[in-house]
């Protein structure tokens, strides 16, 4: 059986989504250097050809702690426990791979991308229609996003070999089981592949 063709894409109508890579949460991954090190590569091919970045990062102001209700069993612990202020340098994105003039830039308050940003407007306004989905972790911005991106038809690649998880088996899972019904995997070799022949 032979493996299909990955769908060719316009650059310029590409974005690659970097996500939680901030330093309080780039900490709790293994191997990290490493992992950083394959992003700014694929950040850095995917601005060479025209594409678009996005950054996005997890942190509340105190509105947002006061605002997330008791039924949020994930973020309500965070809330009471006043973690990943907007403030806090745990909260800023690697500077490995900071956001240069021009990049999307946008701060959730939830598990993926675009549910509490304008993410999506942003992304519109430039006319993205693809998107290359990089970060930590698999099992929650990573797969929060893509569900999302998929949902408002974009087409979505996840980049394999960038993104991370701090369970290996639930990575395994989700990139193996999950993500190939609803995304085209591909690793950073392959992405700038593409690129070159877009």
């Amino acid at each position: 059986m032979t493996t299909p063709a990955l769908p060719e894409f316009a650059p310029r109508r590409t974005a690659l989504l970097a996500m939680d890579f901030q330093n309080g949460i780039t900490a709790s991954i293994p191997e990290a250097d490493a992992l950083i090190g394959r992003v700014a590569g694929a950040i850095a091919d995917v601005r060479a050809a025209g594409g678009t970045i996005g950054y996005v990062r997890v942190a509340f102001t105190e509105d947002d702690w006061a605002s997330v209700p008791a039924t949020n069993k994930t973020f309500n612990g965070v809330a009471a426990a006043k973690m990943l202020h907007h403030e806090d340098a745990m909260t800023r994105i690697d500077d490995r791979i900071a956001p240069a003039d021009g990049d999307i830039v946008v701060r959730k308050i939830r598990f993926g991308a675009g549910s509490t940003t304008d993410l999506h407007e942003q992304l519109r306004d430039r006319g993205i229609d693809t998107l290359i989905l990089s970060g930590i972790s698999t099992s929650g911005v990573v797969l929060s996003t893509l569900i999302d991106a998929a949902d408002r038809d974009y087409r979505v690649f996840v980049l394999t070999d960038g993104i991370a998880d701090t369970d290996p088996e639930v990575h395994r899972v989700l990139v193996d089981k999950v993500f190939p019904s609803r995304a085209h995997l591909i690793d950073t070799t392959q992405l700038a592949e593409l690129l070159k022949a877009a």
